[in-house]
């Protein structure tokens, strides 16, 4: 079995390397290719991955490429977890929104527009090339904005599913708080990427018993504490939303935030370099405990988990994905891309059925999805006016003059990156 991973010059790596080493029962991989253009970065990070793989008797090949056709040739499965732009580019879509009074964000808001106009056009490119190399090649989309990248791909006719490690990450907490294994936990998560909430925390299946009351009586301090929303919001939901829900629910107190404190993008920066220099070391052969704060914690497991049930007979049955809805969230177009449970097999997933959503949360994923809709298309045929819209349209925005300054904002900011702007 042949993966292949484009991005592989990120300091995420590790985490994803770390992954495929633990569970190789699960995705038996003979050979992982690392595509990447960032050469010296690369050549850190293949010989870390090698040194990860040795420690743990994994017999897989890994090699190292900046040739994407020679990386993707052959490949069963490709990852893409890039990054259009650097940091250098996530720093301005967190920076440049603030000026107008908006969150600054990557994936989410204006700044979340930016990198989906920037990444959409790399992503397409690359999944044609993959396609011509394998067409029964799966693609796993881990590039943010993973909602809109994966409509991309998939209304393009790839063969693609989108992946975020929210869902495993409260999975992982869940199971913690109950003492039980995080395998017996399932959850009813449904929404969009990045817009989502947990309705229900099941024991044993789909159809066990929602513990979800029982967490909020006794954990819900904690809960609500490390989503930075208050304790009162979270009983009177009934809910447990995304943490990414915080830039809806109480977007000015975010606002004030990060006017006054460093950015996510100027700490990972800094955290990056620290990375590199550990990696560098021939010693180092398992991935350190810095990488913990780089964020995307259990990816490698998710991933993992996903590729075995597309490939094979492996994995969980029942997954967490970003998929085309077909129906399965009746206010939206068949087209939409929602992330729910599904069953997931060789022949891809299958969302199961989602209970009707109440007003207040349907409402807001109506709304988003729309934004979505009009994101694409600028993603897809440029023009300002496009971007416009669709600033328009996005619930943190809404305002014509908001949206014009962030419009001018974004394509001074993104010029270099957008071949229309």
């Amino acid at each position: 079995m042949k993966l292949a991973v484009v991005g592989g010059g990120s300091t995420y790596t590790p985490e994803l390397i770390d992954g495929f080493a633990r569970l190789r029962d699960t995705l038996p991989v003979t050979e992982l290719v690392l595509i990447d253009p960032a050469a010296e970065r690369l050549e850190l990070i293949g010989g870390l991955a090698r040194r990860i793989f040795a420690r743990q008797d994994h017999p897989a090949r890994v090699t190292t490429t900046a040739d994407l056709d020679a990386g993707v040739d052959g490949a069963d499965a490709v990852l893409l977890q890039l990054r259009v732009g650097g940091q250098a580019a996530r720093l301005q879509d967190e920076t440049w929104p603030l000026e107008c009074g908006c969150v600054g964000q990557e994936t989410t808001g204006a700044g979340g527009l930016a990198k989906a106009l920037r990444t959409v056009p790399v992503v397409l490119d690359i999944a044609e090339r993959v396609r011509r190399a394998n067409p029964d090649a799966w693609i796993v989309d881990f590039t943010n904005p993973v909602g809109i990248v994966t409509r991309a791909l998939l209304a393009a006719g790839h063969k693609a599913v989108g992946l975020c490690n929210v869902a495993i990450g409260f999975q992982r907490r869940f199971a913690a708080l109950l003492d039980v294994a995080p395998a017996d936990v399932h959850l009813d998560h449904v929404g969009l990427n990045h817009l989502t909430w947990e309705r229900g925390v099941r024991l044993g299946g789909p159809d066990g018993e929602d513990l979800l009351p029982r967490l909020l009586a006794e954990h819900g301090e904690s809960i609500a504490a490390q989503l930075h929303l208050p304790r009162t919001l979270l009983d009177r939901l009934g809910v447990v939303p995304s943490y990414y829900l915080r830039y809806f629910y109480a977007h000015d107190e975010v606002v004030r935030e990060q006017g006054t404190t460093p950015s996510r993008a100027a700490e990972v920066a800094a955290m990056e370099r620290e990375l590199l220099a550990l990696y560098a070391d021939p010693a180092l052969d398992e991935k350190p405990a810095l990488l913990a704060k780089r964020g995307g914690a259990f990816y490698s497991e998710a991933a993992v988990d996903l590729a075995a049930a597309l490939l094979g007979d492996g994995g969980s049955p029942i997954q967490v994905v970003n998929t085309l809805n077909s129906g399965t969230l009746p206010f939206l177009p068949d087209d939409a891309v929602i992330e729910v449970q599904a069953r997931v097999g060789a022949s891809g997933p299958v969302p199961l059925p989602v209970p009707r959503l109440d007003p207040l949360f349907s409402g807001l994923v109506a709304h988003v999805t729309a934004y979505e809709d009009l994101a694409l298309d600028a993603a897809l045929r440029g023009g300002r006016e496009r971007v416009f819209k669709a600033l328009l349209a996005h619930p943190l925005v809404g305002q014509y003059d908001l949206a014009e300054g962030l419009t001018d904002r974004l394509l001074a900011h993104n010029k270099e990156h957008l071949a229309w702007a």
